[in-house]
This record gives structure tokens, C-alpha cells and sequence, in this order.
């Protein structure tokens, strides 16, 4: 019966899943799904299909928007929600736990850059289609649901995980990744003088071993914040990454190769050596 079956699939679910709160149970559910649709559109990109944003951007995928307010109101989620959490959820345990503290520090610090800073320092930049528009911020919305009620609500770290190696470990290459990216962000940025619109190969940082090092630094990012939540929600994130952006970075390698004839050779696409 249907009923047998759903208490055989309850069953095969793994013990801290099945001990988790029903509420914490609806936001796992929401990063498997999170992450299975990620993993879904890695395999569409790969297929050779191009999110129309960027430089890839496209009428085809109908009406358009200004591409800097596209990045202002998709990201703002992602940092509106965690601190509304922390803010209304005074005083908890949770909210009093300086490691909760410094990992919610964390992802909010990365989607105010995103937020506010990094769409002011783009030059010029393409227009972006409301559908990708859309879905950009029901992702955000999710994400930034799950984590913060993950980091106010669910989890709770005692002062012990502050020297916790997968803390320690997590937390710093969490700040590795977001130096790398923003060093990434502002190589590209200055790629281009006043008035100049064509593209020219990135050159320093990074971009002397990998054509996507903005995408590696914010993989990076994630994974880091990943290990030092060490919790499920984040590393559905963390892959929900991996799988968005890092296809984009191998298109981004394909395109830089077929279009400059003196594209350094060497260069991987996204992980340096590697890939």
C-alpha cells in the first residue's frame, strides 16, 4: 500500500535525517531538491546549452532587464533572510553560539558583496532575461531559507567547534575562495577602459591557471562553508554550486579558445591543473 511505502522510504532514510525536527525534515527535503535540480542542470549545460546571461545573453528566452538590478534583487534574498532570522530569533542558543554566529557572519558578508558592492562595479554589462531573472532568485529565496533557519534554528555549536579542524579548515578556505573571487571580479572588471565594450583574455591572479577563477573562488567559498557547518543543508549548497557554475566555467574555456588565437594553452577551465 501507499502508506507501507512511504514508512519503508521514512526508513531508508539515514538516522540524523529521521531524527531531525519535522520543520528541519521540510528544509532538508528543500536542499535535496535544491541540489537535485542543480545536478539535473549541470548535465543540461554540459549538453552544450547556455544559461542566457552575461555574455551569453539572449532574446530568445523572452523579455529582458537591466542586468544590474537583475543582481541586486535575486541576490537580496539570500542576505535579507539570514539576518531577519537572527535578528527576530534574539536571544537564542543558537543565536548567542559565536561559531553560528561567525558561519552566518560568513554567508552574509559573501551576499552583501553580491549584493550591494559587486553589481555597482559592473561596467556597463548585458541585460538579462526575467525568466533567468526568476529563477536566480527562487534559488536565493530557497537557499537563503534553508541556511539561515539551519544556523538560528537547527544547529547549535558549542564553543568546542571553534577549534575544530573541519571548522578551522572550513572557515578559512571559505575566506580563501571569497579573496579569490573577488580578486577574479575585479581583474575582470578592469579588463575594459572607459567606454570600451569587446572582450579581451584575463590575465593575473588565478586567470594565469584557470579561465573561470571568479567561478573556482566562489566554489571554493562554498565548499569551505560547507565543512565548517558540516551539516547537510550547506553542502547541498555547496554542490548546488559546483553544479550551476562550474559548466558555465567550461563554456566560458570553450568560448575564450575559439575566440582568441593566443589563448594561453595551459590554462584548465575551472580547478588549476586539473580540469
Amino acid at each position: 500500500s501507499a502508506s507501507t511505502t512511504m514508512e519503508q522510504f521514512a526508513a531508508s532514510l539515514p538516522s540524523w535525517w529521521r531524527a531531525a525536527s519535522p520543520a528541519e525534515q521540510l528544509d532538508l527535503t528543500l536542499a535535496a531538491g535544491l541540489m537535485g535540480s542543480m545536478v539535473t542542470a549541470a548535465f543540461v549545460l554540459l549538453a552544450g546549452i547556455q544559461a542566457p546571461y552575461g555574455r551569453y545573453s539572449s532574446a530568445s528566452w523572452g523579455l529582458l532587464m537591466n542586468g544590474k538590478l537583475a543582481w541586486v534583487l535575486q541576490e537580496l534574498p539570500a542576505f535579507a533572510i539570514p539576518v531577519s532570522f537572527f535578528v527576530a530569533l534574539q536571544p537564542s542558543e543558537q543565536t548567542s553560539s559565536l561559531p553560528n554566529r561567525l558561519l552566518l557572519l560568513a554567508l552574509t558578508s559573501h551576499y552583501f558583496n553580491r549584493t550591494f558592492i559587486f553589481p555597482m562595479r559592473i561596467r556597463g554589462g548585458k541585460p538579462t532575461p526575467v525568466t533567468v531573472f526568476l529563477m536566480a532568485i527562487a534559488f536565493c529565496i530557497v537557499n537563503g531559507w534553508i541556511q539561515a533557519r539551519a544556523l538560528t534554528m537547527f544547529n547549535t555549536y558549542s564553543a568546542a567547534w571553534l577549534t575544530d579542524p573541519r571548522f578551522v579548515f572550513g572557515l578559512a578556505l571559505f575566506v580563501v575562495g571569497m579573496a579569490i573571487n573577488i580578486q577574479a571580479d575585479t581583474i575582470l572588471m578592469n579588463l575594459r577602459k572607459p567606454g570600451e565594450t569587446g572582450y579581451k583574455i584575463p590575465r593575473g591572479g588565478l586567470f594565469d591557471l584557470v579561465s573561470g577563477a571568479n567561478f573556482f573562488g566562489e566554489c571554493i567559498e562554498w565548499t569551505g562553508f560547507a565543512l565548517a557547518c558540516w551539516n547537510f543543508q550547506a553542502t547541498a549548497f555547496a554542490v548546488s554550486v559546483w553544479c550551476n557554475i562550474g559548466p558555465r566555467a567550461v563554456q566560458h574555456h570553450r568560448w575564450y579558445k575559439s575566440k582568441f588565437e593566443d589563448y594561453p594553452k595551459q590554462r584548465k577551465a575551472l580547478i588549476p591543473f586539473l580540469l
